[in-house]
């Protein structure tokens, strides 16, 4: 590199400051069309993580919810889906009191449904035909349960709540007939996820507003439906992965016809409601995102001879789909662009940026672009990740020295990482460090026999992934076998410190709200993933057996390294009990231990002094642990047994 500094990995200075991180990032939500216009909520880490909901008209962005309303549900405790815009009124879930409001045009928003504090709305859809919304409820008194409910729309009345269907452990996806005279749904029952299996239902209602007979049509305990949708001419089209691949079917004549039978994924799993990755152009012309070995496409699909089109964008992640009468939208992402809201003219297929979540203009100059990293594993079989390779123009690494490894597990661990532009990543690849993102067996995206490769595994396969990429990059000289560190949150915290104890390969770790404790996180957690690992480790209590043994509580004497956990004090999903009980373990052994809190924050940090801070943190901590001085001026963290 012309001009550019020798210095030792890790101390490079870079323009990729935590401040510019928080400053200059929103997160961008779910989208919506109204007829020509595009709606989506913003996260705005500035505004102490409020999500608000905003508009582009022909007269330009807006805001439409004001401070303080909060745009977020958390139903499932994840959320999704919490909004809804129909003819220009805006309906939408609270997030400090999870009650349902309709807002009109110009006006203050007003409640729909009762003041509780044990219910929760998301997923609303309209239904005209009996001036109502239909959408989840979840009941939060004594155990929690979950219902496919109606919302009056007439503020006056005496029961604005009435249940449609119950029974089930879950319910999501409602979809109404362009009639009004059919309504499709999912549910699945634990131990199942979504993701395992769902069940696709229709009904017909009365005409008292109520269900008539529902049927099953599609689905079961092995067998993943995603993303019902009703086309114009009132066919009923739906995902499903029957065949090892999510992709699209047609239900007529009692019967699922598959439409374009790929290897690819045109389904995700369902963390949150409101996914979507198709839409409809006309009856049988849909415009459809789908994920082939871990990059995503957009194609026209014609249903009448199943041909495919690509539609050639600049985004290698698309994810929101959703399609109007004029225009489509979704988010799309690259290695040097951040995610950005698209509006794609469906005559021309033009495309243009409406939003971005970054306002940042960073010289590419200072970017790792990713490599797709396909790395051999246990039991002969491949894994995959994304390389990222120190780079500063400023900067270089001396010829005597090899650059220190950051690994990031993802969470989930039913998710998958993906190339597109992290500031995070860029963070630490600007500074010096290398950076592998793995995708482990188990991630979704590669089709359901590689995200059955975590079942019963988990801690196993997941670490063997993660590790086996890391000494694959040694063998290839890319990175210092001696400075490589592990990093993940939740379901990534837990392999982050299950590879820490039960491996010897790397050095340190940062624990991001991790699982430290299985058995605990089996006793304790929300009703959405209170069966999750009866999948990934094995029916609990029956076999505590694996769970002890694969907890990383449980075995600290294998532990010898220094890690630092980072910790919302709020978190409902993983306990700070979790973090607490494995720091306790790790003070007492001697080993080098920090630990981060964050009061306000719940499971995720999302206020932009917190982001700011624990990227902070872990830069000083891999700076002490590593022996190396930090460009950045930091505030210090304690760490016990240094």
């Amino acid at each position: 590199m012309a001009n550019s500094v020798v210095a030792p990995y890790g101390s490079w200075k870079s323009p990729i400051t935590s401040e510019l991180i928080v400053a200059g990032s929103i997160g961008l939500g779910d989208l919506a069309i109204d007829g020509d216009n595009l709606y989506w909520t913003e996260l705005r880490p500035t505004e102490k993580g409020r999500s608000v909901l905003v508009q582009q008209t022909a007269r330009g962005k807006s805001d439409v919810t004001p401070a303080p309303w909060n745009v977020r549900s958390r139903v499932h405790e994840y959320g999704g889906g919490a909004f809804l815009v129909d003819q220009g009124t805006v309906y939408f879930t609270n997030n400090s009191d999870q009650r349902l409001y309709r807002q009109r045009e110009g006006q203050s928003p007003e409640s729909l449904t009762p003041e509780t504090t044990h219910d929760r709305y998301t997923n609303p859809i309209i239904d005209h035909h009996q001036d109502r919304i239909l959408c989840i409820r979840e009941d939060h008194q004594a155990e929690v349960t979950n219902t496919l409910v109606s919302v009056d729309l007439k503020t006056d009345s005496e029961k604005p709540v009435q249940t449609l269907a119950q029974g089930h452990d879950f319910y999501a996806s409602p979809c109404l007939s362009p009639d009004g005279t059919q309504l499709a749904w999912l549910t699945w029952d634990n131990p199942n996820l979504p993701w395992d299996g769902t069940d696709l239902w229709l009904a017909t209602f009365e005409a008292d507003g109520t269900l008539s007979q529902p049927q099953h049509i599609a689905g079961g305990t092995d067998e993943s439906i995603f993303q019902p949708q009703w086309s114009p001419d009132g066919q009923l089209y739906f995902i499903s992965d029957r065949t090892g691949w999510w992709n699209l079917y047609r239900w007529q004549e009692s019967k699922a016809h598959p439409l374009c039978p790929m290897s690819a994924e045109f389904g995700l799993p369902q963390w949150v409601f409101g996914m979507s990755t198709y839409g409809f152009i006309a009856a049988e012309q849909i415009l459809c995102s789908y994920n082939l070995q871990g990059q995503w496409h957009l194609g026209r699909l014609d249903v009448s001879n199943g041909q495919m089109q690509e539609v050639e964008t600049d985004y290698t992640n698309i994810s929101g789909l959703k399609v109007g009468p004029a225009f489509a939208t979704f988010k799309g992402s690259s290695p040097t662009t951040a995610t950005e809201i698209v509006q794609l003219d469906l005559k021309t297929d033009q495309q243009s940026v409406v939003c971005s979540a970054s306002q940042l203009d960073l010289d590419p100059a200072y970017l790792s672009e990713p490599e797709l990293l396909e790395f051999p594993t246990e039991g002969g079989l491949t894994a995959y990740g994304f390389y990222y390779p120190p780079k500063n123009k400023d900067f270089q690494g001396s010829t005597t020295e090899k650059p220190p490894l950051i690994v990031k597990s993802h969470g989930g661990p039913t998710a998958a990482t993906s190339s597109s532009l992290s500031l995070k990543i860029q963070y630490w690849t600007s500074r010096g460090f290398a950076v592998l993102d793995v995708n482990y067996g188990g991630s979704t995206g590669y089709g359901r026999a590689y995200q059955h490769r975590l079942r019963d595994q988990w801690g196993i396969v997941d670490v063997d992934d993660c590790v086996n990429g890391a000494q694959y990059l040694a063998k290839q000289d890319l990175v210092d076998c001696d400075r490589m560190a592990i990093t993940g949150s939740s379901a990534g915290g837990y392999t982050t410190l299950a590879a820490l104890t039960f491996r010897d390969v790397f050095k340190a770790g940062a624990s991001y709200y991790g699982i430290g404790d299985l058995e605990a996180l089996a006793k304790d957690t929300h009703k959405f993933e209170a069966r999750y690992l009866d999948r990934l480790i094995g029916p609990y209590p029956e076999r505590q057996d694996l769970y002890q043994e694969r907890s990383p509580i449980h075995h600290v004497e294998q532990l010898s390294c220094p890690v630092i956990f980072l910790q919302g004090l709020e978190d409902k999903v993983v306990p700070p009990n979790q973090a607490e009980a494995m720091v306790n373990a790790l003070k007492e052994k001697g080993i080098p231990v920090a630990y981060v809190t964050f009061p306000e924050e719940q499971h995720g940090f999302r206020q932009a002094k917190n982001i700011k801070r624990a990227l902070d943190s872990e830069l000083y901590f891999y700076s002490q642990v590593f022996r190396f001085a930090i460009a950045d001026t930091v505030e210090a963290v304690p760490i016990e047994n240094l």
